[in-house]
């Protein structure tokens, strides 16, 4: 378990009574417009909860929504593979991954972007299984060379096989996600073991605006039914898919995630359900892209992660990222940023570190980078310790005017606990940068990314159980 400091208080966006304004308008969202749902097992469940049925068009209740928020647990724990607690999902608490369903990578011996291979997603999960502050695993890639039908489940594998953190996964359809759970439940030991710590976390999604389609919807009752994790996904564009104006985007999100929430409740009341406070993004009007980067996709992000705090409910968010296309100062001061703002929000599962050209890239260097600087976060959220030992008068007074502190006892007590270190940050003198090879930041990320892909072996699964997993592949396809 990862110790915690936070003392700095969080960001606050909204007021309490803004924050009520945008939870009242979204209860009359889902009262007068409703949302679409089509799968009839989740139509049946909010028809007997006592919804409004117009066919597909399903109106809500407000104390319908009340009653789920009331009902979902307000701490979701993931576990590594070793099913020890590895992340806690409550509070203020932040932890940082990496993201899913990149097209392309910048190979990091070329250079070069090029299409993902599956070869992608283990190294990337061995990069972050050797990282001290990435904390859990994402794919990072829709890879091109394993069966399409049947290319989640080699990811996930990628993924499992490298790393012993906790994994965020996203699945093709009901099917698939049928087989990956058992995969879990065989690295597990049984069902049972995996319910109770849960290694592995399912990231669905409704389709903006307004919709909750068959497969995810039956992916959400599935993982309800099961006690299992779900993160809740809407992919709202604001501009496009979902007002432009920033407290309409953010109403209608929450709509979305809120029935959403409603229906793991009626599956199974009590089911861990993490809402998404950080996918939804602007679109720029100029160049149509998604933006990962902008201030308002920050503002954003840290307006909805105000609310879920709000609510109550443990929160999924975004940073890292960049909307340039190679690993450059761009991507360094659009990722530091986000860094920052996500967790001075206090987003509990920080995901997507790494991407760059608006979520289409993935990049290693750009992780590693955000490993350091997630270090750095931390330690400014653990604030400025002021007690007897710390405020110092003795020392003062022993070492008085004109003295030196470097051979104090209480400096050596405490420098190493107070003072930073970097890895890959350079802090020497430009004589000495020079005689090291005038290195970039860019050079020493590269050269840590090399340097843990070539010799990081990460604790591997026992071969009677990737037989299993192989075997369950197989017969997927």
């Amino acid at each position: 378990m990862r110790e915690h400091y936070r003392q700095i208080a969080p960001l606050q966006i909204f007021s309490n009574n803004q924050l009520e304004e945008i939870h009242l308008a979204t209860l009359e969202v889902l009262r007068r417009t409703g949302v679409k749902v089509t799968l009839p097992e989740a139509v049946d469940l909010l028809k007997k909860a006592g919804c409004w049925m117009d066919g597909e068009r399903v109106r809500i209740p407000p104390h319908l929504i009340e009653w789920a928020i009331r009902t979902a647990p307000k701490r979701v724990v993931l576990s590594d593979r070793n099913g020890s607690p590895a992340v806690y999902l409550e509070g203020y608490n932040s932890y940082y991954g990496t993201g899913s369903d990149c097209i392309f990578v910048i190979d990091p011996y070329s250079g070069e972007r090029r299409e993902a291979l599956i070869k992608d997603v283990g190294d990337f999960a061995r990069l972050v299984d050797a990282l001290p502050n990435i904390d859990f695993v994402m794919s990072m890639s829709v890879t091109h060379d394993v069966p399409e039908a049947v290319a989640d489940l080699h990811q996930f594998y990628g993924m499992v096989s490298n790393t012993v953190k906790p994994i965020v996964y996203a699945i093709w359809g009901p099917q698939n996600l049928k087989v990956l759970i058992e995969i879990c439940e065989v690295i597990a030991g049984g069902a049972e073991t995996f319910r109770r710590n849960p290694f592995a976390a399912l990231f669905g999604c409704s389709i903006s605006p307004l919709q909750h389609p068959d497969d995810p919807t039956e992916s959400l009752l599935y993982v309800a039914e099961k006690g299992l994790p779900y993160i809740a996904a809407p992919s709202a564009l604001a501009g496009g898919t979902a007002p432009a104006t920033l407290a309409g985007a953010m109403v209608q999100i929450n709509a979305e995630m809120l029935s959403g929430l409603l229906m793991a409740q009626l599956r199974r009341e009590g089911a861990p359900f993490i809402v998404f406070s950080g996918c939804p993004n602007p679109m720029d009007m100029r160049t149509m892209i998604a933006s990962y980067a902008s201030p308002e996709f920050l503002l954003f992000h840290a307006g909805l992660t105000q609310l879920q705090h709000y609510l109550g409910l443990p929160t999924f968010g975004t940073a890292g990222c960049s909307d340039s296309k190679v690993f450059d100062q761009q991507a360094s001061m659009e990722g530091a940023l986000s860094m920052l703002v996500a967790s001075l929000s206090g987003a509990n599962l920080i995901h997507d570190v790494g991407y760059i050209e608006y979520g289409s890239t993935s990049c290693f260097e750009q992780v590693v980078v955000m490993d350091e600087l997630a270090g750095e976060i931390r330690y400014i959220l653990r604030g400025i310790q002021v007690d007897k030992e710390a405020l110092a008068v003795e020392v003062i007074d022993r070492v008085g005017p004109g003295g030196e502190y470097v051979t104090s006892d209480h400096t050596f007590q405490h420098f190493r606990k107070w003072f930073s270190a970097t890895l890959i940050g350079d802090r020497n003198t430009h004589e000495n940068w020079v005689k090291n090879g005038r290195k970039t930041l860019g050079d020493r990320a590269n050269e840590r990314v090399r340097k843990i892909l070539e010799t990081h072996t990460p604790k591997p699964l026992s071969d009677s159980v990737k037989a299993k997993i192989e075997a369950l592949i197989a017969n997927a396809e």
